[in-house]
């Protein structure tokens, strides 16, 4: 039977448009005449704002990503709030939903993982009646965001338009449509496919001319890799190099690890071996200095991004495409600290910039209708060759930002895109604290060496927990105030 929204004790809703509240707003929020449109003027801060009425649980909120300004890092934040906007001060509002807003009694908020912060990508979220939160992206499976919103209480929407997402508008969608919505994925969820012992087995394609995936390998896999034998509990192991999910839940632990550290510039290979043929999923993936034998199944929580919040270096990310069976994701993490994918022989550009000074192992997460994945080998860094021109080429015709050259490991050249963090702009760089936009930058972050903060501002970056620099995301060490001679 189709599940009923519920109301939370507000009365029906339905009669009622989601709009933006249009008082309790940042100061650096523009609204529209409509009041579904908003949009941030300034800054990468000061944005927060709040849906006009409640929301009904299992409501979704839909909002369309309008207006992204790649010169930030970190991305929208969604949530709810158990305070009614109409008694919220807006001059009391802090800059940030996260941490400053959430760490306050009734609101509960988290940051949307920046690939998933597109112009053009819709994002759905909502919450049911045990205080789960869920989003979707566009048509794909729901995600566990978060969870323990107090759901006996009316709860407005909370919507924070940070850093890389400029703006954003509130698509219209009713009750009933989704209603339809929320009885399909039901339906999906009950019609649960068991494992077939067949599929088990998926070898390295070795120029085998039937494969389809020939020319998105190398010629000669190290097929010595293996997962580790430490795992989320939804997952079982079918074989070393296959790992498969027991079930389809909706909150999925289902985390794996490498057996071993990656190795500089080694680029490991991944096969989704599984996955649902009309519906699209998900994988996570990331390194972590955290060795997998010290960890316990019940350690390893439902959403991989709740892992930074751990004492190791842990770095968690997102493919951003929607994947299918058979897709082949390449990683590779570069002497520079650079975690760099490919999909199905197609750079993806750097993913990542993390700390390689000591032992990381990569992990994945499988979701929506991923059910299994399978490592299909490594190459090596000393025949990283084949990898530097054929996995990570990078055709002008398909990047967004042209490739040059660099130095890896044992000085085997390779191509990697820019950054796509660094302002495209011609002209010198502003003189103005990319934070506070009041006091002259006069501050050096090391190791990455942008320059673009005040030193006030880089004392408090640098104190907050696993702090980064704002252009390219690389940790910061330490802070170096400069002085200009006249």
């Amino acid at each position: 039977s189709c599940p009923k929204i519920c109301y939370c004790g507000c009365g029906s809703l339905s009669s009622f448009p989601l709009l933006f509240h249009p008082s309790a707003k940042g100061s650096q929020i523009v609204m529209d005449m409509s009041q579904r449109t908003v949009k941030r003027q300034a800054s990468f801060c000061n944005a927060i704002t709040f849906s006009n009425r409640p929301i009904a649980l299992y409501e979704q909120v839909r909002l369309k990503i309008t207006k992204k300004q790649c010169c930030w890092s970190g991305a929208l934040r969604l949530g709810f709030t158990s305070k009614d906007p109409s008694r919220i001060n807006p001059d009391n509002l802090p800059k940030y939903a996260c941490p400053d807003l959430v760490s306050q009694s009734g609101f509960w908020a988290k940051a949307l993982p920046e690939e998933l912060s597109n112009e053009g990508n819709i994002i759905s979220f909502w919450v049911d009646k045990k205080g789960r939160v869920f989003y979707r992206i566009n048509e794909s499976s729901p995600m566990l965001f978060f969870s323990g919103v107090h759901a006996s209480e009316p709860l407005w929407a909370l919507i924070d338009v940070y850093g890389l997402t400029r703006g954003v508008h509130l698509c219209d969608l009713s009750l009933q449509q989704q209603e339809l919505h929320l009885e399909e994925d039901d339906e999906e969820e009950e019609q649960l496919q068991p494992l077939s012992s067949n599929s088990f087995s998926c070898h390295v394609p070795q120029n085998s001319q039937n494969s389809q995936q020939c020319s998105l390998l190398p010629p000669q896999l190290d097929t010595d890799l293996r997962f580790h034998s430490v795992h989320g509990i939804h997952v079982t192991a079918l074989d070393e190099q296959t790992v498969a999910r027991l079930d389809h839940h909706s909150d999925e632990r289902t985390l794996v690890f490498t057996s071993r550290p990656m190795r500089c510039s080694e680029t490991v290979f991944v096969k989704v071996t599984k996955a649902g043929a009309t519906r699209l999923g998900s994988l996570s993936y990331g390194v972590t200095s955290c060795d997998p034998g010290t960890l316990k199944p019940s350690d390893l929580p439902y959403n991989p991004e709740s892992l930074v919040d751990r004492k190791e270096f842990w770095a968690v990310c997102r493919v951003s495409a929607p994947l299918q069976n058979g897709d082949i994701l390449g990683f590779v993490v570069n002497a520079e600290g650079e975690v760099m994918m490919s999909h199905n022989g197609i750079n993806a550009g750097m993913q990542l910039c993390v700390d390689n000074s000591r032992p990381l192992w990569m992990f994945y997460g499988l979701h929506g209708t991923i059910t299994q994945l399978r490592i299909l080998g490594k190459l090596s860094c000393t025949i990283f060759h084949w990898s530097a021109f054929q996995l990570f080429r990078s055709p002008l015709h398909r990047l967004a930002f042209v490739s040059e050259p660099r130095t890896l490991c044992s000085s085997i050249p390779a191509f990697h895109p820019e950054s796509p963090t660094f302002p495209s702009c011609s002209g010198s760089w502003s003189d103005e604290c990319t934070i506070c936009y009041e006091n002259v930058v006069d501050t050096v972050l090391y190791a990455c060496g942008h320059m673009c903060l005040c030193y006030a501002c880089g004392l408090k970056l640098k104190k907050m927990a696993n702090a980064c620099c704002p252009i390219c995301r690389r940790t910061i060490k330490d802070i170096i105030k400069t002085y200009r001679s006249t």
